[in-house]
């Protein structure tokens, strides 16, 4: 008996140095990622994104064939062999005769301005390598569950690796079903930067939790709550973006040259749509995170809600999203406005994860 015992025991001290061993693994993979990513993003060329879903809507190009826009913009012309419309590859020298500018093309079939993004081998293998990531990542929270034998999310570190799984994850969702690779620099730079802070200041060996922990509510509200900061990770990425690109455009339309990463990011409203759909997903998940931590704590503490620091600021979080969503929804907000106040959103959520739980005493602070 005293022999299966000490087997456990070392069968979970190896669950948990595979762990550990994973951890530098997905950090490697997705700082690799990143660097071809923004490789590509820099060095790319120029090409048509595919008409889909995504695709910003806009005001009628016109009907002649290659005619310019407002700042330089490049329209193509409506072809049935390209899924109806034609596409343009500009490289740096074509890009300049036309303008300087960024060569975003729109079809001129009447409604969807089309945009292009930097684009070329280099993107595909970073996919593949963040796939990778992913992989281990997920790879690193199963063994540290077995390790430690509960849900792998009762700590700072956890929940920084799981919020990382989950952006990494609501990305590639992006980067396949609305071909959003482009914001694999963006999305992949905050988890590098989290996981190297997690690794290196928030680390924590796997163990048991405290007792206030040891509840099934853990898997429901904590979990939904991973995901939403995953979904609203992207949209923050997706709404930083936006705002670099309309700088960018306003700068065109002033005549000032445009150069770097900047001169190759997508259409502003692009941005703008995958910014807003990410927050359109988060947003009903991180209202039943609240809804049932608030169960949790009534079963918990005695009460349903306390003004506890990490209530107030989760319950911050939701009307800032909620503002965001009511002014799309009613007063027609697009664009600066709304991705303003998305990032202010994504601030104070950041703020609700790192200064509440290390700048404030609660019941909540676990870190």
């Amino acid at each position: 008996m005293v022999y299966e015992l000490a087997a456990e025991a070392a069968v979970d001290e190896g669950m948990a140095a595979l762990s550990d061993g994973l951890i530098i693994a997905m950090i490697v993979a997705y700082a690799i990622a990143l660097f071809l990513f923004a490789l590509e993003a820099a060095y790319g060329r120029r090409k048509a994104l595919a008409p889909g879903r995504m695709d910003p809507v806009g005001a009628t190009a016109g009907s002649e064939s290659g005619a310019k826009g407002a700042g330089g913009r490049e329209y193509a012309s409506a072809s049935p062999a390209v899924g109806g419309y034609s596409t343009v590859d500009l490289d740096a020298e074509e890009e300049a005769a036309a303008g300087g500018g960024d060569g975003i093309e729109v079809n001129v079939r009447g409604a969807e301005p089309r945009s292009s993004a930097a684009r070329n081998g280099l993107g595909l293998v970073a996919l593949v390598v963040t796939v990778l990531g992913f992989l281990l990542n997920l790879g690193q929270i199963a063994t540290r569950g077995l390790a430690a034998d509960r849900w792998p999310w009762g700590n700072m570190f956890e929940f920084v690796v799981a919020i990382c799984l989950c952006s990494v994850g609501a990305f590639l969702f992006a980067a396949f079903r609305y071909k959003a690779r482009y914001l694999g620099t963006f999305v992949l730079l905050p988890v590098v930067l989290l996981l190297g802070i997690a690794a290196r200041w928030l680390y924590s060996e796997a163990g048991p939790v405290i007792p206030a922990l040891h509840s099934y509510w853990i898997a429901i509200h904590v979990s939904a709550a991973i995901v939403a900061t995953g979904a609203f990770m992207v949209s923050g990425a997706a709404g930083i973006t936006y705002l670099v690109a309309h700088r960018s455009e306003m700068k065109r339309a002033a005549g000032e040259k445009v150069a770097g990463i900047a001169a190759k990011l997508p259409a502003p409203e692009l941005l703008d749509r995958v910014s807003h759909r990410f927050i359109v997903i988060a947003f009903p998940l991180w209202t039943f995170a609240i809804i049932a931590g608030a169960i949790w704590a009534d079963e918990a503490w005695g009460r349903f809600w306390g003004w506890d620091p990490k209530e107030v600021w989760s319950f911050i979080t939701w009307v800032v999203y909620a503002a965001y969503l009511h002014a799309r929804a009613t007063a027609g907000w697009r664009g600066t406005r709304t991705a303003w106040i998305g990032v202010a959103g994504f601030a104070c959520l950041m703020f609700n994860f790192f200064a509440v739980n290390y700048l404030f005493s609660g019941l909540h602070s676990y870190a």
